[in-house]
């Protein structure tokens, strides 16, 4: 589906199919003006659509917002969303495009929140992918993080979940616990059922086997590192044995 969805950018088609504040902009990288109305005139777009133009277009938003993109950040972007490389200018002028339209990320973001209202992993997939790209300098700046709390805000991730997701990558004393969404005062066998159950919903092979976007499952085997990694610091600090780890199902 990538190198199709990719093949196909230059297309205002593809606006057409996906529709809405979205669709506008990627006719708009054809050169087309398309009207940006809700919905898309041939139904439903598909999700993986959605996704990737929608994760490129919030990562520019972001962008804007802090003023600077990185090295690094263009790095961890381009990890995630992986591009042919002869469809590589592309992207990068969907990127610069969604920089500078006046659309504001709001339209984006209620785009996809709409298109997901009843698959909210992916919801939170989108947000894990932003997180990673604007902690890939080694920090989290005020105004991206301003920014993926009105994200979240749209996407109608509550607080506590967000703190989750953050806690994935900016590191705090709590940190392996509130990477798991798990209590300190669970005992040890509450944590190894709750880190199973874990492994199970969020495992990469489970992206796969829904047939998500590659840029889902990219988004979700960091994901699974750095929950391991958790795990694996709570084990330590327990004095638990490793052998008695979890397999993920």
């Amino acid at each position: 589906m990538a190198s199709s969805f990719w093949g196909a950018l230059g297309g205002g088609g593809l606006g057409l199919v996906i529709g809405g504040p979205l669709g506008a902009l990627v006719g708009a990288l054809a050169g087309h003006v398309l009207v940006d109305r809700e919905g898309a005139p041939f139904g439903p777009a598909p999700r993986e659509l959605v996704f990737t133009t929608g994760l490129v277009a919030l990562a520019a938003k972001m962008a804007r917002s802090d003023g600077v993109v990185t090295c690094d950040e263009i790095t961890a972007f381009r990890r995630i969303v992986e591009v042919p490389p002869d469809q590589q200018q592309r992207i990068e002028a969907l990127f610069d495009l969604a920089k500078q339209t006046s659309a504001g990320f709001e339209a984006y973001a209620s785009q996809i929140a709409g298109a997901f209202k009843d698959e909210p992993a992916l919801l939170e997939d989108v947000l894990d992918g932003l997180f990673l790209i604007a902690a890939a300098d080694g920090a989290i700046h005020e105004a991206e993080h301003a920014y993926l709390q009105s994200v979240a805000g749209i996407f109608g991730i509550a607080e506590p979940d967000f703190a989750r997701i953050e806690a994935r990558h900016a590191r705090r004393p709590d940190d392996p616990y509130l990477v798991l969404g798990a209590s300190r005062e669970m005992d040890d066998a509450e944590l190894k059922r709750h880190y199973r159950h874990l492994v199970a919903e969020t495992h990469p092979d489970r992206e796969i086997a829904r047939g998500l976007p590659e840029e889902a499952i990219a988004i979700a085997t960091r994901r699974i590192a750095a929950i391991n990694a958790a795990w694996d610091a709570i084990q330590k600090e327990r004095g638990m044995s490793r052998s008695l780890a979890p397999q993920p199902a």
